[in-house]
């Protein structure tokens, strides 16, 4: 019996461990890789605090490479379930090869418009004489490689979808494990800092898309790719994009996102504020990776017993991935408000920056717990191929209320217009949760009636 097939049979929570446990193990490995270059910058001597702030200028584009990879591969790897749950392979390895066409289109535009951009780029988003050196340096070798991101991040998820969460996580894993290694030999020994830090990610992501492209042109997949599933049609590839748009927009989102922060706290409180957001956004991936790692490993289980018409089975499954989003996001949560410094000396140890951001991170979390509801009710939408909704909601929390936020809140607030700044993200947290969980909840026994043949 294949991995797939069986997805259909046996014990839930076992499968939930066994699918989720190696996506959030590959997520928090994942999680090296953005964090990683900045623990080693922020300990640079003499301008680990400078080099840091302006690394973290570079997030808007990162985050834009990482969200088209996943317009492909969050979009893709669902409909690819759904495929293999109503017995179409052939369907499945379609979708396989048109997503990996299109990646590698968007490569190549991504590569030369952040290239030739990224100087004014990266003023746009706030960077100073002091920062733009090291913001630039960094940018311009990792979008140089950004195909292998694309590779790596798009491809993987349809390694999860067929059952294979250890090779899936393996992918990052090996990829992590470079970066660690090479980090510090390109950083330090070789005296190349910031650049030797893009050189090492990107060394790294492309011993990692070589592991995915061989494992899926192998004998071990179900889903292989074949050369003639390559030529791109649009009757495959956009039912996958209108699904993956609204996990595109959600990381697209967090590019605007740290633009609209960034930009606000460099006019209201200078590089320390700047800087104090960059580690702030490396600690709460401690709590987003791991999340989208459980609602990673659940997509695969939803979407198969989604379409082989199963609803007790998806229903279970739902049940399982958001009571432990729910859960970690709590605890996460708790740690953050009790001993925030510990999560900041990890990342730089200035003691007026270490300050600074304590402070400042008190205030950005205090809504965190919330995403725990946000994300896994909103990522079943996602499971569930409802590409409208899914897209909807991952407006709500950023487009339509966060960003507005932070622009109008420090105009009711100014005597502290950085706490304004800050106070917009708990806000914004949870009223998006609310409205999420409660839409989700409402549409849920809906969707499963109407099956996969119901509106998207």
């Amino acid at each position: 019996m294949s991995a797939a097939s069986s997805m259909g049979e046996g014990s839930i929570r076992r499968w939930m461990l066994s699918l989720a446990l190696p996506a959030v193990v590959a997520q928090v490995i994942n999680l090296l890789y953005n964090v990683v270059d900045r623990i080693y910058i922020g300990h640079m001597p003499g301008v680990g605090a400078t080099a840091l702030t302006g690394v973290g200028l570079c997030m808007p584009i990162l985050m834009l490479v990482n969200a088209f990879a996943m317009l492909a591969g969050a979009g893709g790897a669902p409909r690819a379930a759904i495929a293999m749950g109503a017995g179409d392979r052939d369907g499945a390895e379609r979708i396989l090869g048109n997503c990996l066409s299109v990646l590698l289109g968007i490569a190549v535009v991504l590569t030369v418009g952040f290239y030739a951009g990224a100087p004014t780029l990266l003023r746009l988003f706030g960077a100073s004489d002091a920062t733009l050196p090291y913001a630039l340096g960094y940018t311009r070798i990792y979008v140089l490689g950004s195909v292998f991101v694309l590779v790596v991040l798009g491809m993987n998820p349809f390694i999860t979808t067929q059952g294979f969460a250890k090779f899936s996580m393996l992918t990052t894993v090996i990829g992590a494990v470079c970066n660690i290694i090479l980090d510090p030999v390109f950083i330090f020994a070789l005296d190349m800092g910031v650049r030797g830090a893009a050189i090492a990610t990107v060394l790294s992501q492309g011993v990692s898309a070589v592991w995915v492209l061989l494992f899926l042109s192998g004998e071990r997949t179900r889903l292989r790719l074949r050369p003639e599933n390559m030529v791109v049609r649009p009757r495959v590839i956009l039912p996958c994009l209108a699904l993956g748009v609204s996990t595109f927009v959600m990381m697209a989102t967090e590019s605007l996102l740290s633009i609209t922060f960034n930009a606000s706290l460099s006019r209201y409180g200078g590089d320390i504020a700047v800087g104090a957001m960059t580690i702030i956004t490396s600690a709460s991936q401690l709590i987003s990776m791991p999340i989208q790692g459980v609602c990673q490993g659940g997509q695969p289980l939803i979407g198969y017993n989604f379409g082989a018409g199963k609803p007790d089975r998806v229903r279970a499954a739902f049940r399982c991935q958001f009571t432990v989003c729910v859960a970690y996001a709590g605890a996460f949560w708790l740690a953050m408000m009790a001993v925030p410094g510990v999560f900041v000396h990890i990342f730089n140890s200035d003691p007026e920056l270490v300050e600074y951001t304590v402070w400042a991170m008190r205030i950005y979390m205090a809504g965190i717990f919330a995403s725990g509801f946000q994300t896994s009710c909103q990522q079943g939408f996602v499971a569930l191929g409802q590409a409208k909704i899914s897209l909807l909601l991952a407006c709500l929390r950023k487009l339509i209320l966060l960003i507005p936020l932070i622009l109008i809140l420090p105009r009711f607030m100014p005597d502290n217009r950085v706490f304004a700044v800050f106070l917009a993200e708990p806000v914004s947290d949870i009223l998006a949760a609310a409205v999420t969980s409660a839409t989700f909840f409402r549409r849920f026994g809906r969707i499963l009636r109407q099956g996969p043949g119901g509106a998207r």
